[in-house]
């Protein structure tokens, strides 16, 4: 704790900007949030004791999925696949937008105090906001109405929105971030990619994301989706026990 501490004193700048960003996502998805609520006929606390005990609970399993990382064949061993998006999909679905960012500000948090930051803190917002960027527009979209199908549309979305933001993400600001931070010329970065890539040209960063990130992002989305919309519906009844609302029958009636 103390080394994390030191840390954001060395980083304080990057620290109340990232900060920033988190805010300035929670207030767009409490608006948007807010709008399906009306949208849909009903009225809920953004926020609610049982609602705040479960985004612990579901920002604790995302934490603990977060520390189990995949290698993968066609990226440098530096990027490795985790599932810790799939608790949150799951709670951000029950209890909505907001609290789907703030269990990835949670999962990032506990990560930090459980195992400090490598990376001056850059790997940990690239993680918060390409988590964000799945679950902020698949849980709106929901949000708006709450069926089947509408579950399909938001998280086929929500990947493609991951899959072609982390990707520019990564190009626009990652990978010259860490190129910096470690003292490592970019195009060391990218041979590295083409070394274990074929499909790559060598020497060019929108082929490394495009064979290298684009690929792992869009099979991170599409396996969390894939379960979600396999598990949410048995799960839904248990989630949303207690859930304090107001809203015509046929919204409760046609809740999944």
């Amino acid at each position: 704790m103390k080394e994390l501490m030191t840390n954001v004193a060395e980083h304080a700048l990057y620290v109340a900007g990232f900060f920033g960003i988190i805010v300035l996502l929670f207030v767009v998805a409490v608006l948007l949030e807010k709008a399906g609520q009306k949208a849909r006929g009903v009225k809920e606390p953004v926020f609610h004791v049982r609602k705040m005990a479960m985004i612990g609970m579901f920002s604790a399993l995302s934490m603990i999925l977060m520390l189990f990382e995949f290698p993968l064949p066609f990226a440098p061993g530096f990027y490795e696949l985790d599932f810790s998006e799939l608790p949150i999909l799951i709670g951000s679905f029950a209890y909505g937008p907001a609290a789907g960012v703030m269990m990835e500000f949670i999962k990032i948090l506990l990560k930090l105090a459980v195992k400090g930051t490598s990376t001056a803190f850059v790997g940990d917002l690239a993680n918060f906001v390409v988590g964000c960027s799945l679950v902020l527009p698949a849980s709106v979209i929901y949000a708006f109405r709450k069926n089947k199908t509408t579950a399909i549309v938001a998280c086929v979305t929500g990947t493609l929105v991951m899959t072609v933001f982390g990707s520019a993400f990564n190009a626009v600001y990652l990978l010259p971030a860490f190129s910096q931070l470690y003292g490592m010329p970019l195009e060391t970065i990218l041979e590295m990619g083409s070394k274990v890539n074929p499909l790559m040209t060598p020497g060019s960063i929108v082929s490394f994301v495009t064979v290298c990130v684009a690929p792992m992002n869009l099979i991170k989305g599409g396996s969390v989706s894939l379960v979600t919309l396999l598990i949410y519906k048995p799960l839904s009844p248990i989630l949303k026990m207690g859930r304090l609302s107001t809203g015509s029958g046929k919204e409760k009636a046609g809740r999944s």
